[in-house]
């Protein structure tokens, strides 16, 4: 037990220093530069974007700017598969850190509306998942390590994260593409940006469709 729970302590305080170090050089983290050295990998470069994204999630990176890199890098279809790959490994692995470190903790300490708020969670399941993954109610990162408290199963999580992700991250990614056939002047930049405008619309707009939905199924059921 004491094994246990000195390398669960270990984990925390890895991920702590990993997520503060980001957190102070956020300023390094620039767009171009890794366009630049991903550039150079040839065929390597998807799976060490994709490394990337994992590590950006765990240690709370703007994943943002890599999405966008991924677009610039990659183009709209093949970006939109490594961003949203790299996104969900990422907070597949969140999930799990936190649920090793801390959840059985939460478990025995979960009391009153806590415990309202995990059963309610745990009731949800998938549907909560897919609701905050739509509505950015909560930052992405943080979102991520506080499912693992929770008892959401493994499978249902990483599979709605990804679909749930699909409207926004195919949004994001097409942008950068445009921002890229932009700088190099491609004679379809004014339809790519159309395309990337109209995409991030559709994916701003969804969140308003679901609160709406959900709104009319809670009066529903309570009928």
């Amino acid at each position: 037990m004491k094994t246990k729970h000195y390398l669960r302590l270990l984990l925390f305080l890895l991920l702590l220093a990993g997520i503060t170090a980001a957190l102070l050089n956020r300023d390094l983290f620039d767009i171009s530069v890794i366009k630049a050295n991903l550039d150079k990998l040839g065929i390597y470069a998807p799976i060490i974007f994709i490394g990337l994204y994992i590590i950006a999630t765990l240690f709370f990176f703007p994943g943002s700017l890599l999405t966008l890199a991924g677009g610039a890098l990659f183009g709209p279809w093949l970006g939109t598969l490594y961003n949203l790959t790299g996104a969900t490994l990422g907070a597949t692995l969140a999930f799990m850190l936190s649920r090793y470190i801390g959840s059985e903790w939460v478990q025995q300490k979960a009391g009153g509306l806590l415990q309202k708020l995990l059963d309610g969670v745990d009731a949800e399941g998938w549907r909560f998942i897919a609701f905050v993954r739509l509505v950015p109610l909560f930052p992405f990162n943080i979102l991520n390590y506080a499912l693992g408290l929770t008892r959401i199963k493994l499978i249902p999580y990483m599979l709605t994260t990804w679909i749930c992700m699909f409207p926004g991250g195919f949004a994001y990614t097409w942008l950068g593409h445009a921002g890229s056939e932009a700088a190099s002047g491609s004679e379809n930049t004014v339809q790519n940006i159309l395309i990337a405008i109209a995409l991030l619309a559709i994916a701003l707009y969804m969140p308003r469709v679901l609160k709406k939905l959900k709104n009319t199924h809670d009066v529903s059921s309570s009928d």
